[in-house]
């Protein structure tokens, strides 16, 4: 590419992660030239993976859904290497753990669904009932329908209050980040949809590996990193060091509070906050890969990360996943350690804590009615994409970039 090429682009793109990601794709095969500029040292965005000392330490805990329709038509999944969950979770009961999974992909799980032990029998078929037209019926279906809090939603299923609060709520507390299922309905079952008809699964180099995947398929000097911009200018963007970067069209696909900050007048949801502690472990305290969540709010939840995949950690280490609500404060991390010795039934005076991680903005408050896609033209030559455009999820973002280049090239003409 020349340097001419790579100074006068057609469209400069704010954001490496994956809405910029899929924006700057797929306007360069449409054969525009572009630059995509990221302010960081690598692409992703809220999507990375630190590496440090044998650790691959996601920024939160996060889980790669196979089924989402982006996911499918833009990733070799293969070459992620990908490894399952459990289609399942541990919930703490007073008389000790119970283990709730899909009895169709672990049935050696199924006694714990017999009516009564663990749930009664109205809510195993208020369940099964939703789950069915959640994954069966068309997804214009799905989403269709008047929209309400997703504590709404589980009470109009038939669903009642006290499976809410011990499984449920605990459960999608930490889907949601928020612990009033006051999240829209229609992105619940949106969500509930994808975690039946695909795996939940982590590729083994880590979270970040999946807009690294995507990063592969830009051209050559598209591309630019450590390159913060500051302002938009009306002929193209402003660059820290003072320069400017002109181009006919800017799209906007950072997180909302960046946008709001480039773009001023644009209406943006507030953030939700989660931070991940890490903990290195001598010994497994859970010998599988399965999701353990909190009914007591102590923790959003807990994941021996080396059960889903031995590369997470140096040899003979395990690494565990916690994550709680809001930002890190001063002396969580013992109150995190004391509510994880009760919920793996061990002593942790031996776990090592090997990184914490908070990350704000980390979902939008997703507020019914919550519109599923929206525009992302803000003005004429000014776009902005990403999951607070959408939903709040992988296939939220890659839609959303996706959207941004179809209608930059519908208003270029091309």
């Amino acid at each position: 590419m020349t340097a001419h090429h790579r100074d006068r682009p057609d469209t400069v793109v704010v954001g490496a992660g994956l809405a910029g990601l899929a924006c700057a794709l797929d306007l360069g095969r449409a054969g525009r030239r572009v630059a995509l500029l990221e302010a960081s040292d690598a692409v992703g965005g809220r999507m990375r993976t630190d590496r440090r000392e044998g650790f691959l330490l996601d920024r939160g805990f996060q889980v790669f859904n196979t089924s989402y329709p982006q996911v499918r038509g833009r990733l070799d999944l293969r070459r992620l290497r990908l490894r399952p969950f459990t289609p399942g979770l541990v919930v703490p009961t007073p008389t000790g753990p119970v283990r709730l999974a899909d009895p169709t992909r672990r049935p050696r799980w199924a006694g714990s669904l017999l009516p009564g032990r663990v749930l009664p029998a109205r809510d195993l078929a208020a369940l099964a009932a939703l789950s069915a037209r959640d994954a069966l019926l068309p997804a214009r279906y799905v989403t269709g329908r008047p929209d309400g809090s997703t504590a709404a939603a589980l009470s109009r299923a038939g669903v009642s209050s006290a499976t809410v609060d011990r499984v449920l709520r605990p459960f999608l507390s930490g889907v949601f980040l928020e612990d009033r299922l006051e999240t829209s309905a229609r992105f619940f079952h949106l969500v509930w949809r994808s975690m039946i008809r695909g795996t939940l699964c982590l590729p083994a180099d880590g979270i970040g590996a999946v807009p690294e995947q995507l990063a592969q398929g830009l051209p050559d000097g598209v591309l630019r990193l450590e390159t913060p911009v500051t302002g938009i200018t009306p002929s193209g963007v402003l660059l820290a060091d003072g320069a400017e970067l002109p181009a006919a069209t800017v799209v906007v696909a950072t997180d909302a509070t960046a946008a709001a900050r480039l773009l001023p007048g644009l209406p943006v949801p507030d953030g939700r906050t989660v931070t991940t502690y890490y903990h290195a472990v001598p010994r497994t305290p859970l010998a599988e890969p399965t999701l353990v969540v909190d009914d007591t709010g102590g923790v959003l939840n807990s994941c021996v990360l080396t059960e889903v995949t031995r590369t997470y950690a140096p040899p003979g280490t395990a690494l565990v996943s916690t994550s709680v609500l809001g930002p890190d404060r001063p002396g969580a991390g013992g109150t995190v350690l004391r509510r994880l010795a009760e919920l793996y039934a061990t002593d942790t005076g031996d776990w090592q804590q090997v990184g914490v991680r908070t990350v704000e903005g980390a979902l939008p408050a997703m507020l019914p009615p919550w519109p599923l896609s929206r525009s992302t033209r803000f003005a004429p030559g000014r776009y902005v994409c990403g999951d607070h455009r959408a939903t709040g999820s992988v296939q939220g973002a890659l839609a959303s970039g996706t959207r941004a280049a179809r209608e930059v090239l519908a208003d270029l003409g091309g």
